[in-house]
């Protein structure tokens, strides 16, 4: 068990200096941001408002519990908020009279002691090199003397989780009943790793990911702080790449400072992350789509010779598919994305269909398994781009059972759209789609799907068809599965891909309405002609049974 000091814990907050930078860099050896701007009062804890505003208000009403637990990811401020607490409970005021309070003033002597971690009634004990009974042991021998000093007697216990199973057992009944003058402030990155029964008695806080709007203007300040001249972007792409951990994030921040010589421009920082390399993933990506195998090989050998993990190369086409999906979803761009990067990914989402995006990412999902199982990691991701290449347009399970089912036999794809990608395939079957909604219907009715034709007919309108993308609004109730089926039969039957959805709104009248309508249309022009209304005054009892429209 071990007294820390709490400037060696990275924090969240803002920790002003008090004397000029240049004076305290010149006397001071230099510390990095993630332990210079740690939090001095709950105030600069930053994203965890929900967990101040409780404890505020148990400490006001004086519903203070005997033991907190405190989790959540790295760097959301655990430790820090643990040595809040034990400022907040212990702070006596300037004038020595105050009580517990949710604004230390940071002045008193138990706060500074504290804060220099100097406090002997405030003792901290790291559980991953503390793990053992016999350290449990000292904190329930000493939980019975009073605090020497102190309101309470306070015990931070860090990465609780790694305490033993026995260790936890033997902690139990003092956790339970402890004596009135002790808090136990537990902190862990791993909840579920803590027994039930420990979990039972305590107070329970999870800490949030911090946002990246909050992390970006917490970084704008700390940057001032620095005179340190930093992009709005380049800080959007820090705060991104921390991925919610102000530790994280400073210490991106700091290496950043050092790599920019006083000035960052988010093209350093995405250098610096390697975000660069990403043209070299989406040259890649473009090369399979087209089917170009031998040149996917290649450039899969060359990035082997500068030295780029093969599993790291899949996940970075994982990425960019995900990027293409969100850009044809029509979600924000990832900040972390440049303006090129954007650019080919509205590109390739103009290019590729949903059922391409989805069956691509399923498809290097699973290589990525591979890659990571396999002796020789290179020949499995060779065989990953090989397999994207040549199984991207096969159909899909739905398509082959409806075929089967009609009879037909199973159409595995022509071999000249296979050589050419994907993508390539995509286009050249789109430039023989039908024109027109009544014209689907026909060419489905023409490949033996009758029955689903005439529901087409019967009992849909159109809301939107622009192919291979057709949405439809039900007249009459068409079954759960009636999307899935109709989106596999047009696949068969016009060997494209369709997005099948179901809409409300405005629509067209079904092409059985239409039909209704223009015979009508036909009827009366009959009737309204001199001939024919001759010829019905002439014999009274006549009837005009029906009308033989041009091209019906």
């Amino acid at each position: 068990m071990t007294d820390e000091s709490p400037q060696d814990e990275p924090g969240l907050g803002l920790d002003l200096p008090a004397q000029p930078l240049e004076k305290s860099a010149a006397s001071s050896p230099y510390r990095v941001l993630a332990r210079k701007y740690r939090p001095q009062s709950f105030a600069e804890l930053i994203g965890q408002e929900a967990m101040v505003t409780t404890l505020a208000n148990a400490i006001a009403s004086g519903r203070i519990a005997h033991a907190f637990l405190l989790t959540g990811v790295r760097g959301v401020g655990k430790t820090s908020t643990a040595r809040l607490v034990a400022k907040a409970l212990n702070c006596i005021g300037p004038d020595g009279q105050g009580g517990p309070t949710i604004d230390p003033c940071g002045v008193c002597e138990p706060c500074r002691a504290i804060a220099e971690g100097r406090h002997i009634d405030v003792t901290e004990m790291d559980a991953a090199s503390h793990t053992g009974v016999d350290d449990v042991r000292e904190i329930i021998e000493a939980v019975r003397y009073a605090a020497v000093s102190a309101r309470f007697k306070i015990y931070i216990i860090d990465e609780v989780h790694m305490l033993s199973k026995n260790a936890f057992n033997a902690l139990l009944k003092t956790l339970e009943e402890p004596p009135p003058h002790v808090k136990f402030l537990f902190a862990t990155t791993e909840v579920q790793k803590v027994p039930v029964t420990v979990l039972s008695r305590c107070q329970r806080f999870d800490l949030k990911r911090i946002p990246a709007e909050k992390l970006a203007e917490h970084f704008r300040r700390v940057a001032e702080l620095e005179n340190v001249e930093v992009e709005p972007e380049a800080l959007a792409i820090v705060a991104r790449a921390a991925e919610g951990s102000a530790r994280d994030g400073l210490s991106i921040l700091d290496q950043a400072i050092a790599h920019g010589e006083g000035r960052v421009t988010a093209t350093e920082v995405r250098a610096m992350l390697g975000l660069a390399d990403r043209g070299r993933v989406r040259q890649l990506l473009a090369t399979v789509l087209d089917g170009d195998a031998q040149g996917a090989l290649a450039q899969l050998d060359e990035a082997h010779t500068l030295g780029l993990d093969p599993a790291a190369l899949i996940r970075g086409l994982m990425e960019t598919v995900h990027a293409v999906t969100r850009v044809k979803a029509g979600a924000t761009a990832d900040v972390l994305s440049s303006a090129e990067e954007r650019e080919a990914a509205e590109t390739l989402a103009a290019k590729l269909g949903w059922a391409s995006l989805h069956r691509l990412w399923q498809l290097l999902l699973k290589g990525l398994a591979d890659v990571g199982q396999a002796p020789d990691p290179q020949e499995a991701a060779a065989m990953v781009l090989l397999r994207v290449i040549h199984a991207a347009e096969l159909p899909d399970p739905a398509t082959i059972l409806a075929q089967l089912q009609s009879g037909g036999a199973v159409s595995i794809g022509a071999p000249a759209q296979a050589s050419r990608g994907p993508a390539a395939a995509t286009t050249a079957s789109s430039a023989s789609l039908p024109a027109t909604f009544g014209e689907l219907v026909h060419r489905l009715e023409a490949s033996g799907q009758a029955l689903l034709g005439l529901k087409l007919r019967d009992q849909v309108g159109v809301v939107r068809f622009a192919p291979p993308e057709l949405a439809l609004k039900p007249l009459k109730p068409l079954g759960t599965d009636f999307t899935r089926e109709l989106a596999a039969q047009l696949k068969g039957a016009t060997g494209v891909t369709w997005t099948v959805t179901l809409a409300e709104g405005e629509a067209e009248p079904s092409l059985k309405q239409q039909d209704d309508m223009a015979e009508e249309r036909a009827r009366a022009a009959v009737l309204a002609d001199p001939a024919v209304a001759a010829a019905l005054a002439a014999f009274p009892n006549a009837t005009l049974e029906s009308v033989a429209r041009p091209g019906a």
